[in-house]
């Protein structure tokens, strides 16, 4: 057997946007989407998809191979097909499809784009992070940037012409952003100087297109410390004029690119700044409101990395379902002792359909989440309702270090369960699911490892308004398991929800006990399992979703719908058996309390 092509389940794509979410009918109220229907929307997720077969595919597997070049002299070139499928999305329009119009974009839902992210993103990750952080750049840009150069810059970056980047880490500072060192001197024209070094640059430097914009943080003379004192500058690559002509390239270097696990095809580049000539920028804002300004863009690229984390699962579960769809071994477990016995697929063997069930549910509610996420977000933008935005904008702030966290880590999970279900032919490079394990291993580090990210969510996000963003949540979680309690096939679901809810409220009570008693290191202890034990009862909620919306359709329902459909009940049945019990179990050991590893003996 050979290595299949790809493929992604385009129904389950339809039915979170079209049959759960119905974008159409939640958008085309408000004026931005009045315009939206569901042919124009079902005609992109089709030409996507070709595209994602046709021209990522193929360019994903030789960029693994290949990897990006550095000529030493402060060039770098992505790998061979990169150039012209990047140049046939641009004229596409597919970088802007979510961007707005006055800027070149297509004004389209960012809920919409999420379907259409999706197939980009499992067919070559590595290619997806370039227009990925162009955009986030961009979207900063817009809200930020100075009026001399907004509608230029912006219109550049989202039509694919220019590119952008985030330079936040630095050697020896790492995720601690408030440790950074590089400066930035006033120049006599308005403009400043920047000196030093960043490293771990995604898209730090490439030949996609003719001109990248970094955006730098740095610190100003007399600046406080930590992060209060970083501001935040404009670097392009090469300098523009008013007419976007592009001038002599500035001072921001490339001094290597790094050799990593994964994600061959993405330049992982060594910048620095300012030594081999002046390096100039333009501060965005005021100064010493950096990393304000920056978590615009840290907060949406936190978004994406879950959103890596959903497609690579996806990718991972297709190519382990067809494998398992095809590969003969064994014999059916009720003939086991039978040497005549015929030999039969994989897919009949009761631990490879578990292993299957389990990435199938965990893909399919990341996805509902993912996208969900996404639909609040364009209503939250289009909304003239003032409590619907801020309810809205308060859940989107509360799940995003979730759907940061806990999809990453499942992404890679699903990942590693499809090299299972492979064998030991997922082990060796006939397959791409060694790939798969490969790229998604990064999400859970960058963009805030899933550490600071359950840091995050227990810090400041559960005590933000003595915890009414976790309450509001709760209330809407009661809501959608009311809505499904008529249904009989779903009872055993709702009932093990109900204690894994109370469970998971009262490791959240416990948790801001812990802080209240000055004991925040025990507390933190947790936070990792307090952020699993949200991700486990998150996913099984939209489980109990999707299957209710399902339910409606089963009555005339035949056929593959009628198949599809009844999956969705046994999602919500098997998560409610076999992963739902795992949110109990780690509110056991949250309020365990439990701080052996804090002990000075150690370490």
């Amino acid at each position: 057997m050979s290595a299949t092509a790809f493929t992604s389940d385009l129904r389950d794509i339809r039915f979170v946007l079209f049959e759960q979410l119905d974008i159409t009918g939640s958008l085309s109220k408000y004026e931005p989407f009045a315009e939206l229907d569901n042919d124009l929307c079902d005609s992109m997720i089709d030409e996507a998809y070709r595209i994602a077969q046709d021209v990522l595919d193929p360019a994903n597997k030789n960029s693994d191979r290949q990897g990006c070049r550095f000529d030493g002299a402060g060039n770098v070139m992505a790998p061979d097909g990169f150039k012209e499928a990047w140049a046939m999305m641009a004229d596409g329009g597919w970088f802007a499809l979510s961007a707005p119009m006055e800027y070149g974009g297509m004004g389209m839902p960012n809920a919409l784009a999420s379907g259409v992210g999706e197939l980009f993103t499992a067919a070559c990750m590595s290619f997806a992070l370039y227009p990925g952080l162009t955009r986030a750049a961009a979207n900063l840009l817009v809200q930020f940037g100075a009026d001399s150069y907004r509608g230029l810059v912006c219109e550049r970056m989202f039509t694919g012409q220019w590119a952008g980047t985030m330079c936040l880490t630095e050697p020896g500072a790492g995720s601690s952003v408030g440790d950074n060192r590089t400066k930035a001197t006033p120049a006599a024209d308005g403009a400043w100087n920047i000196e030093g070094e960043k490293i771990f640059i995604s898209s730090g430097d490439h030949d996609l297109t003719e001109n990248i914009m970094h955006l730098v943080l740095a610190r100003t003379p007399g600046a406080p410390a930590g992060t209060k004192g970083l501001s935040l500058f404009l670097v392009p690559k090469f300098m523009f004029d008013d007419a976007g002509n592009l001038g002599e390239r500035n001072g921001a270097v490339v001094s290597g690119i790094e050799e990593k696990m994964g994600l061959h095809g993405s330049a992982t580049c060594s910048l620095v700044f300012g030594a081999n000539g002046p390096c100039t920028g333009y501060l965005i804002g005021e100064e010493c409101q950096g990393i304000q300004i920056m978590f615009m863009m840290m907060n949406e690229a936190r978004l994406e990395v879950g959103f890596q984390g959903l497609a690579g699962a996806a990718a991972a579960y297709q190519n382990s379902l067809h494998y398992a769809r095809e590969r003969v071994q064994g014999t059916d477990i009720r003939k086991f002792g039978d040497p005549n016995a015929p030999r039969v697929p994989i897919n009949q063997h009761p631990d490879v359909r578990r292993m299957l069930m389990w990435q199938k549910v965990h893909v399919e509610t990341m996805r509902s989440l993912i996208y969900e996420t996404a639909l609040r977000i364009d209503v939250a933008h289009a909304t003239d309702d003032a409590e619907l935005k801020a309810h809205l904008e308060g859940q989107i702030a509360l799940l995003t270090p979730i759907v940061k966290a806990y999809c990453s880590d499942k992404g890679f999970d699903s990942s590693v369960i499809g090299l299972q279900v492979f064998g030991g032919y997922g082990y060796t490079g006939e397959y791409p699911v060694e790939q798969h394990v490969r790229d998604t291993k990064i999400a859970s580090i960058y963009e805030g490892t899933n550490g600071i990210q359950a840091m995050d969510l227990l810090g400041r996000k559960m005590r933000k308004g003595s915890g009414a963003l976790f309450m509001a949540w709760l209330g809407d979680l009661n809501k959608e398991l009311d809505a499904a309690r008529s249904i009989d096939d779903l009872s055993e679901a709702i009932a093990t929800m109900e204690k894994a809810r109370d469970s998971l409220g009262a490791s959240a009570m416990h948790l801001a006990g812990m802080a209240m008693q000055n004991k925040l290191p025990d507390a933190m202890v947790q936070a990792t399992s307090f952020l699993d034990q949200f991700g486990c009862v998150l996913l099984g909620l939209h489980a109990i979703i999707q299957a209710r919306y399902a339910h409606e359709k089963l009555a005339g329902a035949e056929g593959d719908d009628l198949k599809y459909y009844r999956g969705k009940i046994l999602n919500a049945r098997f998560y409610g058996a076999q992963v739902l019990p795992r949110a109990i179990a780690l509110g056991k050991t949250i309020r365990s309390n439990d701080s052996s590893c804090l002990d000075e003996a150690l370490f």
